[in-house]
Parts: C-alpha cells; structure tokens; sequence
C-alpha cells in the first residue's frame, strides 16, 4: 500500500518537495458496512491548489491535513465486501477518495458505477461523465442563458483544459451559433478547432489577443466561460455585449496567490462589467445536485454518439 502525503505550503507554486509517498499497511479485516478497494483512477484538479491553505477560501472544501493522505476524485474496484449493495468486482466512486493503492472505505459513501454508459471507458466518470463534465453541462445551463437560434457567441478561456474543451462544445449543443476557445499553445488551438468542433482558437502566448478577439467575434461576446481569470479574463469583458453573461467556472491564474475567491476585477474592467449589465455570479456545481442523474446521463448519451469528444 502507497498513500500520498502532503506537506503544505502557504503561498506561491507548489513544488514536489511539498510531498511524500508511504508505504503502510491496512487491517486485514473489514467491518461491516465497509468494502476493501484497489484503486484505479484518480483525479488530480486545479480546485486542489485551494486546498494546500490552512484556509481554503471555500466553506465546501476542507483544508488537506498536514502529514495525512490527501484525497479527491477517484474510481475503484471492490476487493472485498460487507456492505448489502456492493459486492466483490462492482466499480465504485467518490470525491474523497484517498490517495492510495488500496483503500478501507464506509460502502454508504460510495457510489456505484455502470461501465457501459461511458463505453467501458470508466475513467470518464471523473471527467466528461463526472463533476468536470456536470460543470461545464450546467455552468452554461444555469448561468450562460443560451438560446437556440439566438446568434450566440461564446468564448472559452482554458478552452484545451478538461473542462473548457467540454464546454465549448456543449456550448454549440446547447445553440451557440460560434464558439472560440483562448489556449496556449498552437497544438491545443489546432485539436480545438480540428476535433472538438470550435469555430476558432487563440493562442494567449501568440501576438495581441485583443485584435484577435475582435476579428473573431465581429459581433461581440455573449457568453464567456471563464476558466483562468487575471488578463485574460479582463481582455474578453471588454469585448462582451450588452446583457450577456459570464460563467464563472474558475479562476485558475489566481490559485497560487492570497486573493479572495473570486478575485475581484480591475477597477476600469468592473466599469465596464457594470454599465453593460454583465452577468458575473459565483458558480458551484455541488448547489445543484438534485440535476445531477439527467445530467450525467445526458453527457453519458453525447459520449456514446459520439456528440462529446473526450
């Protein structure tokens, strides 16, 4: 058994020698209500930067311990059962899986998984079929307001990352009529606009993004899916439309410094944020859970027809 722990830093870039690696061992009996697992798929996430802080700056995530395993997404295996709805070889998953090999688990606190919904390919469960997916479905369902036939525009920033590159094409399912994704490098802007069915890309690092906005968005921005905020956040408020929306996903060029979630907006950006009328409201995934079957199944049905590129 490896377990993962971490050492915490309070500010800056984390770097490997905030972590150690374990090796221990578990009991070799399991009480009842509880499963032994092995561990298949774990997720790694930018939301987990917050958690590196005494002070997560969200009251739904808990700080990581000093010196214990840290813990996220994961998917796994049932070894061993005493639970009444799990048995030996079920597929089961959590947000607060440990980051180890093998694992003694409450069975109640665990969801069971059906492989065939995501093509056997059981690792989407943490992404497209998972919280990365639910937040992209629902960020734009709840707080982009797209309209079918409405001649929408949407811009994506992070738009290669897990998320973004799922956003941007449920945007267009949804009934945006173009959607451009911000990337940074010149082989995420290709995949985007070859294989995940975006109108256009920029690269942030490759000349003024501003102009390149401007050309590719001739009749402005009507809804921003914001992963990153910072500069390039500001450069697309600049450019949104009267009454249009921003889906405030993530700020993920902020996470390595001590500034409030979310950052607030340069005070000339605010103006404008302000006079338009634009939308910018904090958006979490965990509110609205009572969606989460139709939507899972929903992204599980775009998988499986091939809608939803992975």
């Amino acid at each position: 058994l490896f377990d993962f722990k971490i050492i915490l830093g309070k500010n800056g870039v984390p770097v490997a020698e905030n972590f150690q690696v374990e090796q221990s061992t578990i009991a070799d009996t399991i009480q009842a209500g509880q499963v032994r697992v092995r561990t298949l798929y774990l997720s790694v996430d930018p939301y987990m930067r917050c958690r590196m802080n005494e002070d997560t700056g969200s009251d739904y995530l808990l700080p990581w311990q000093l010196s214990e395993v840290a813990d996220g997404g994961g998917i796994g295996v049932v070894e061993e059962s005493k639970h009444d709805n799990l048995a030996k070889g079920d597929f089961v998953t959590s947000f607060n899986w440990p980051w180890q090999t093998v694992a003694i688990l409450d069975g109640s606190l665990l969801q069971k998984l059906v492989p065939q919904l995501v093509n056997g390919r059981l690792s989407y469960f943490l992404g497209a079929a998972g919280i990365t997916g639910l937040t992209a479905l629902l960020g734009i369902k709840e707080k982009g307001h797209v309209t079918a036939g409405a001649n929408q525009t949407m811009v994506v920033s992070g738009a290669a990352g897990a998320c973004g590159s799922l956003a941007g094409q449920i945007g267009r399912l949804e009934g945006c009529s173009r959607v451009v994704g911000i990337a940074g490098t010149d082989e995420k802007c290709a995949i985007l606009v070859q294989e995940m069915g975006f109108d256009a890309a920029i690269n942030y690092k490759k000349g003024n993004v501003a102009e390149q906005l401007r050309d590719l968005c001739p009749g402005g921005v009507d809804v921003y899916f914001d992963n990153v905020g910072g500069g390039i956040s500001d450069t697309v408020i600049s450019q949104m439309n009267q009454n249009s929306h921003i889906i405030l996903c993530g700020q993920i060029s902020q996470y390595n410094k001590d500034v409030p979630y979310p950052p607030p907006l340069p005070p000339d950006i605010e103006k404008i944020q302000k006079e338009k009328n634009i939308t910018r409201e904090r958006f979490l995934v965990l509110n609205y859970m009572d969606k989460q079957e139709a939507s899972v199944l929903q992204l599980c049905q775009w998988i499986q027809e091939g809608k939803l590129k992975v």
